[in-house]
């Protein structure tokens, strides 16, 4: 991997991270341009990194907050139904459904999945569940009335985001919608939820490719890194501001437009459903 394209890459990676039109998607896309390589699976693990250093510097009060009332109410220093304790334990179990699942088809994950045709489909139809979700949304509930049931169901819906084209924030914020959240509440769960996943999946990955008998570019990999924990810092800032007073609709119709290209690109061999690893 080169400079530019690594520059490039965390620049895609940093601005479609947190906004419900999938990073792997994108990823995926635009690395065939460089070559007709597919970045990756581990290298999207390891830059979103970057992205969900940005969620911990941002929420780094709330984080805070969280841990320590969570261990304090282990110790039974406070009441185990302390709300930001409560968070703690609702953040572990959310978790649980996509460290299941990644382990079980990490190989799926890391080849069959990244067919691009797939890509198309989860882009256009998860599209379309996010606009009828959000439109019928009643946009109600606080986020202090998560429910542990909700949290799981929270929680399989970020395992969707496995899937390119299904996108990590999409699939948690429509699932908080559908259960009746405010878009604030369900975005603020979606990106605390992430960090436990986003984290260990990309030092795991680091790991992975740490041990490979062929090293890893790292430099462009650092650089890509870094570009995506800067602008990403910026979208969360913007996105949460955003969703206070708008909807989806944009983002649903770039999905739509964007799943159209693709599927041009694709018939008429610009691009490769498999591209080459």
């Amino acid at each position: 991997m080169g400079w530019l394209e690594a520059l490039v890459l965390g620049i895609v990676q940093g601005l479609t991270e947190f906004l419900p039109i999938s990073s792997s998607a994108h990823i995926s896309i635009v690395g065939q341009f460089f070559g007709g390589d597919d970045p990756g699976a581990a290298f999207t693990a390891i830059t979103q990194l970057g992205t969900e250093l940005a969620v911990i510097i941002y929420f780094r009060h709330d984080i805070v907050t969280i841990i320590k009332h969570w261990a304090l109410s282990l110790a039974g220093k406070i009441p185990r139904n302390d709300p930001e304790a409560r968070m703690g334990w609702l953040v572990i179990i959310g978790s649980i459904p996509i460290v299941i699942l990644g382990l079980l088809f990490q190989n799926a994950i890391d080849h069959a999945l990244r067919n691009l045709w797939i890509t198309v489909a989860m882009l256009a139809g998860f599209g379309l569940v996010i606009g009828v979700v959000d439109r019928f949304a009643r946009n109600a509930r606080p986020l202090d009335q998560l429910t542990w049931g909700h949290g799981i169901i929270f929680g399989f819906a970020q395992s969707l985001a496995l899937i390119p084209g299904v996108s990590r924030s999409g699939a948690t914020i429509t699932a908080g919608l559908a259960l009746g959240y405010t878009r604030e509440a369900a975005a603020r769960y979606s990106f605390l939820l992430a960090i436990p996943a986003v984290v260990g999946s990309g030092f795991f990955k680091l790991f992975d490719i740490s041990s490979d008998p062929v090293p890893p570019a790292w430099g462009p990999i650092i650089l890509a890194t870094v570009v995506a924990f800067v602008i990403g810092f910026a979208v969360i800032h913007w996105l949460l501001r955003y969703i206070s007073t708008h909807n989806f609709l944009p983002f649903v119709i770039y999905r739509l437009v964007l799943a159209a290209v693709v599927a041009v690109l694709l018939l008429t061999g610009v691009l490769q459903a498999v591209p080459q690893a």
